[in-house]
């Protein structure tokens, strides 16, 4: 993936007072009273608008918080307080500008927080008006909203077709860079890890990994439903018994490749989801009918660390138990020292997914992946195969 980028239009001198529209990701939550209760993407937006700043640009930042109807703001939807703090975290004035569509004043040197763009009309169905009139407002875009990449919308996609310039931020760029690193290309052997409750819902990655991978490892619920289409028992175990002909299609197809799902020799096992549950490790064809499946065992975690640590690419989305329970959290405590060590090692590892960024930072090894991707559905859309829409129009852009 190749794309203009923010950084080499600074480093060229080709910011100057321009006026640059930069459409960062500000969705951060709030609480009841309104306060910001996690600030990592304010953080992490910081370095786009800083760059264009510091270049001598008049900046406009848009963003969207939450999901709000089109046509109306009301005091939940305002970006009001991301605004203040993100003044603070730049150390400068950054007003809030209402009713920017049809123009924006705002000097060089200068930066303005221009008010939720999922309340203008248009906005979700990326209208091609209302794309032109986001346009008609900068000299350069600037997309630093990763988090937003799967949504083809006027402030992602139909902006970046009309604008005289268009790029990627920092965090876009950076995302781009380690998605391309992780299997495009990927430096083999390439493990991926897929962990979760369903495999419904993680079908399509399967699918996809499956012809990419040299080791897919499955743990959760997902893993259960692949034990059954292996003719385990797992007791009662979360499992979706519809979909053992989909596991065995994604087990045929690594088969027909050389690469392989490794099975577990044994797993923990309790007769209820809970961590004062009396828990046991069984062999994994002893699993009772009154027990449920709740982590691997710590012969099975031993087998995943050493294939983790001899791999050259890691991908990983999900836990392989339940490790917000102490009881259940040793599988995944094992598997994420050994990703840090084939980090440590040289391989190119990359998290993303909100349980396994928990996870990564639950077990201190978060200054020991090569990257935590901050985008959710875009990442997952990403391991599914799908062309994100806002990236596909950045590269679009450049090849022109």
């Amino acid at each position: 993936m190749h794309v203009l980028t923010l950084e080499k239009l600074a480093k060229d001198g080709l910011l100057a007072g321009k006026r640059v529209l930069i459409r960062s990701d500000l969705n951060a939550p709030h609480d009841e009273n309104g306060r910001i209760t996690n600030e990592t993407r304010l953080v992490a937006s910081v370095p786009a608008i800083r760059t264009a700043l510091d270049a001598g640009a008049a900046v406009m930042v848009m963003s969207h918080l939450g999901r709000p109807t089109e046509g109306t703001v009301t005091p939940a939807d305002s970006l009001a307080g991301v605004a203040r703090r993100m003044g603070e975290l730049l150390g400068c004035d950054m007003p809030l500008v209402a009713d920017w569509v049809d123009g924006v004043k705002v000097g060089p040197g200068h930066v303005v927080m221009l008010e939720n763009c999922r309340c203008n009309v248009g906005e979700k169905k990326c209208n091609d008006e209302l794309s032109k009139k986001y346009a008609a407002l900068c000299d350069v875009y600037v997309n630093d909203a990763f988090g937003t990449a799967h949504r083809a919308q006027a402030s992602t996609v139909g902006v970046a077709r009309y604008a005289d310039v268009a790029c990627a931020g920092p965090l876009m760029a950076a995302e781009i860079d380690a998605l391309t690193k992780s299997v495009e290309e990927a430096r083999h052997p390439l493990a991926a890890i897929v962990g979760g409750s369903k495999v419904s819902t993680k079908l399509t990655i399967l699918s996809n990994l499956a012809e990419k991978v040299d080791r897919l490892i499955v743990g959760g619920g997902i893993l259960n439903t692949f034990l059954l289409a292996a003719g385990k028992p797992i007791g009662k175990s979360l499992a979706e018994p519809e979909l053992v002909d989909e596991c065995r299609k994604v087990l045929a197809v690594l088969a027909a490749k050389g690469a392989s799902l490794p099975m577990p020799v044994d797993v923990v096992v309790a007769k209820a989801f809970s961590a004062d549950a009396e828990h046991r490790v069984a062999d994994v064809d002893d699993v009772a009918e009154d027990e449920m499946i709740l982590d691997v065992g710590p012969k099975t975690a031993a087998i995943l660390a050493d294939i983790l640590k001899s791999a050259g690419t890691i991908v990983w989305n999900g836990p392989v138990g339940v490790f917000e329970m102490a009881p259940y959290a040793e599988g995944t405590r094992v598997m994420a020292d050994a990703i840090a060590e084939a980090t440590d090692k040289g391989a190119f590892s990359i998290a993303g997914g909100g349980d396994t960024v928990s996870a990564v930072h639950q077990f201190g090894i978060a200054d020991r992946v090569s990257y935590i991707s901050t985008g959710g559905g875009a990442f997952l859309e990403f391991l599914e195969g799908k062309k994100l829409p806002a990236v596909a129009v950045l590269e679009e852009r450049a090849a022109q």
